[in-house]
Order: C-alpha cells, then sequence, then structure tokens
C-alpha cells in the first residue's frame, strides 16, 4: 500500500472512497461541510480560489498539510500539530464490553452530543455518515465511541475516540478502539489516527495498543472574515 497517501489524507479520502462527499475546487478538495469541515490539496499553490468560496459556506475549517494560500477574505487562526499514528497488526485483547454500532437516529443523536461535550467543533451532524461508529452503553445511557471518519483505498482514520468524564479510567477506550481496529483491518485496511501531539496520555494508550507515530501532521483552522 502506498504510505505517502496518508501526508495527504484529505485529499485522498475525497479523491478515492469519500469522492461522493467531495466539494471540488480542482486545486483543492473539501468535505461537504455539513459531514466534515476538511480539505486538502496537492500542493499549497493556487488554493486561495477554492478556500474562499468553501468560507462562504462555513465560516470555520480546517486544511490538513502544508500552509494553506490564502487572501484576505480568510484567515488562519491556528495551526493544530498531530502526531499521525498508524497500527501494522491485528490488536490481540480480548473484548468484554458490549459493543454495539450506531445505526438509527437516536442513536447517532447521543452520538453527536457525546462527541461535542468532549471534543467540540470537529464533529458534524452527518459526520457519523462517513463510517461505522461504535458504542458502549450503561443504564441506557451512551459512555464510550469510537468511530471511523476519513477513508481511502487502504486506509481508515479512527476518530472520535471519546468518553464521557463521568466513565474514563475503566477501559472503554482501549476496548472500543480494539473492536474498530479489528474491524477495519477485517476490509483489508490499515488503522490511522490523529492525536494532538502535546495529548500524552492518548498517545500512550494507542503506542500500548500497538499505534506507533508515523509524521507530524498540521490541521491549519481557517476562519471567513466575511460577515
Amino acid at each position: 500500500m502506498n504510505l505517502d497517501k496518508l501526508d495527504n489524507p484529505a485529499w485522498y479520502s475525497l479523491r478515492e472512497t469519500h469522492a461522493n462527499f467531495a466539494v471540488d475546487y480542482e486545486q483543492i478538495k473539501f468535505y461537504n461541510p455539513d459531514y466534515c469541515t476538511f480539505g486538502g490539496a496537492l500542493n499549497n499553490e493556487k488554493t486561495e480560489s477554492g478556500i474562499t468560496t468553501y468560507a462562504s459556506f462555513t465560516d470555520k475549517f480546517f486544511v490538513i498539510g502544508n500552509r494553506p494560500d490564502i487572501n484576505s477574505k480568510v484567515r488562519i487562526e491556528s495551526e493544530l500539530i498531530c502526531d499521525q499514528m498508524i497500527l501494522d497488526r491485528r490488536i490481540d485483547l480480548d473484548i468484554y464490553e458490549n459493543i454495539i454500532v450506531l445505526q438509527t437516529e437516536d442513536q447517532k443523536d447521543q452520538l453527536f452530543k457525546l462527541v461535542n461535550m468532549v471534543q467540540p467543533g470537529y464533529f458534524k451532524n452527518k459526520t457519523a455518515d462517513l463510517g461505522n461508529y461504535y458504542g458502549i452503553y450503561k443504564n441506557d445511557q451512551l459512555v464510550a465511541v469510537t468511530g471511523e471518519r476519513m477513508k481511502m483505498d487502504g486506509y481508515t482514520e479512527l476518530s472520535a475516540i471519546v468518553t464521557h468524564p463521568e466513565y474514563t479510567g475503566k477501559g472503554y477506550a482501549k476496548q472500543l478502539i480494539v473492536h474498530a481496529s479489528n474491524k477495519i483491518f477485517n476490509e483489508s485496511k490499515i488503522p490511522y489516527l490523529h492525536v494532538a501531539d502535546n495529548n500524552v496520555n492518548a498517545i500512550r494508550l494507542y503506542e500500548k495498543l500497538g499505534f506507533v507515530i508515523r509524521k507530524k501532521i498540521s490541521f491549519w483552522k481557517l476562519l471567513s472574515n466575511e460577515g
């Protein structure tokens, strides 16, 4: 498999598996903002026109990779530097929790609320339609989730690895990562993920499960200057 595609995960996801979700401006591609507000370009030149047009649909969004070429109608608010981590083998760990696929509208609504409570700003109304999302319930409450976001030929990104603050420390995230990762391997694909490079506890968990850091990658947060 071509590992180099992971240098530009949004571009290749929107060119391949997730092409139906793409808003395509030739030099740069973005997800339909109802699903995700990520974009990527083959290089950072000649992207300002597409970025400006996309900014008319959503007032804040992310370009993954090199610093994007922008004009005065858009500004860069921040650069989030992440570790891109990849798993090269199945995780040999018993699953003892009851993990379910979140499929109904009610389940997806609970998923949306839980992720945005813990990690606000990334999970959109239709993000759950990008892949499979899995959850653990306790006392009829969704308390931990993990799912799939960017998907390309050969690779699927794990995302929304979230546990309700009142239920942390019980190993739910580990169980969900194992379950989701092995499902990806069953499709003959390789799991990868992105984590802020200062999130030491999460990185330690992922490393214990077998993930290794492949590279640093930047998520540039852009805001519209219009309105």
